[in-house]
């Protein structure tokens, strides 16, 4: 199953029409909504016109069928994976409101994500979770509303000591990726015949 998945690639970019598959690298995702609230500190941040690119250089590297709960497990290798959309942040913390809007743009490399994918009827259920990132870039706008200098400098801070503050940003690339996922299997796979694919 490794090798069927990698021999696929090539048609990531151009999908398979006979099979009702379309084309996902770019893959694109009108709106990702994620809503954190902790200790009377809260936020929504929407991400909008996202586009998700690098799966054609992917690899799966482990796969596992779960035919009694009909569900697959695999891993996937990305040397670069690159987002980029517009965002748009409404935080409250002590009652002070804050509002932003703007670009973004983050680069993943050497890049590896668990995925599970489960049926149930007509749902497809998709989660991901990453397992490693080697490095990261991320760029966002008007974070300090237009202070150009003073953005450039929380520019480089922020891609300077990304890995201490990692696991904030870990759960919004793992909502990021599994809405690309379930929006990637509900269009494509949903109905897709796979025991007509794989065998006991």
């Amino acid at each position: 199953m490794k090798r069927a998945f990698n021999k696929l690639r090539p048609y990531f970019k151009r999908g398979i029409p006979s099979m009702g598959i379309a084309p996902f690298d770019p893959h694109f995702a009108p709106e990702v909504k994620q809503i954190r609230s902790v200790g009377g500190m809260g936020y929504t941040l929407t991400l909008r016109n996202v586009y998700e690119r690098g799966w054609t250089q992917s690899t799966v590297t482990k796969y596992k069928t779960d035919w009694e709960n009909q569900r697959i497990i695999y891993s996937q290798y990305f040397p670069e994976k690159w987002l980029e959309g517009d965002y748009e942040f409404k935080g409250d913390a002590f009652g002070l409101g804050v509002l932003r809007m703007g670009r973004w743009n983050l680069t993943l490399r050497d890049y590896s994500q668990t995925t599970r994918i489960k049926r149930n009827g007509d749902v497809v259920d998709v989660h991901v979770e990453i397992d490693h990132i080697g490095d990261m870039d991320i760029h966002i706008g008007n974070l300090l509303q237009g202070r150009s200098i003073m953005e450039n400098v929380l520019d480089r801070i922020i891609n300077v000591s990304w890995k201490p503050g990692f696991a904030v940003i870990r759960p919004l690339i793992n909502d990021l990726v599994s809405t690309a996922f379930t929006d990637i299997w509900s269009k494509s796979f949903q109905h897709f015949p796979v025991e007509a694919f794989i065998r006991d």
